[in-house]
């Protein structure tokens, strides 16, 4: 088998090994090592622009998990047995006119001054016209979240890459759970806002078969 098979094979059985797990086993920790793997996958992916509009909450306190528990109905059975778990913020207002963006493209991506300056109409033109971001508040943050589930996707993968279990979670009430998270310091004065979660371990039984549409019903070459 050449390198690229092996690699292939390799991505592939990660896929059909992955599941969104409901319920780990209490006892198994994910090593250190292995888990600033999976960090550095969601640290490292791509987003729109280059603005990283995320911020990563691996959340280990009890207490903190329980307070999020009650406000999150599809962490019920993950919150209390993950060997780790993520909360993944987007910020609210990531516009191009803003100190952060500013920040972001002249000091950690190293784009000269001048040349931001001259792309400032495209980047207004980008957000304000060609995808609609102004017209509220909730659109800029939605898409930033949106920006926040390529993390999440990368971080299953590395961890399934692993033999690390993991789960997406949707199912909480976001106004409730950004007032826990408000309400512990979190949220850097509504800087950010709850976009999606995640739980991480070892699963403590076989899943179902997994099951998708046909390759014929998803995929369409054009050529």
């Amino acid at each position: 088998m050449s390198s690229n098979e092996a690699k292939r094979q390799q991505i592939l059985d990660a896929f059909h090994f992955r599941h969104a797990t409901k319920s780990f086993d209490h006892e198994r920790k994910i090593a250190d090592e292995d888990f600033q793997t999976i960090l550095e996958a969601g640290r490292l992916s791509p987003s729109s622009v280059g603005l990283e509009p995320w911020k990563f909450l691996v959340v280990q306190n009890s207490d903190l998990r329980e307070k999020i528990k009650k406000v999150s109905w599809g962490a019920q059975g993950q919150l209390p047995t993950a060997s780790h778990f993520v909360v993944l913020l987007a910020r609210r207002n990531g516009r191009y006119d803003t100190e952060y963006f500013w920040n972001q493209m002249t000091k950690i991506k190293g784009i000269p001054e001048d040349t931001v300056r001259q792309m400032m109409g495209r980047y207004a033109e980008f957000q304000g016209e060609d995808f609609n971001l102004f017209e509220s508040e909730r659109a800029l943050f939605d898409w930033a979240c949106k920006q926040t589930y390529i993390a999440l996707g990368n971080m299953m993968t590395a961890a399934a890459l692993l033999g690390i279990d993991s789960c997406p979670i949707e199912g909480f009430n976001q106004a409730a759970l950004n007032e826990v998270l408000e309400q512990a310091g979190l949220l850097e004065n509504g800087t950010y806002g709850i976009s999606v979660m995640a739980a991480f371990g070892y699963r403590v039984q076989e899943r179902r078969p997994q099951s998708r549409r046909s390759a014929e019903d998803v995929i369409q070459w054009l050529n």
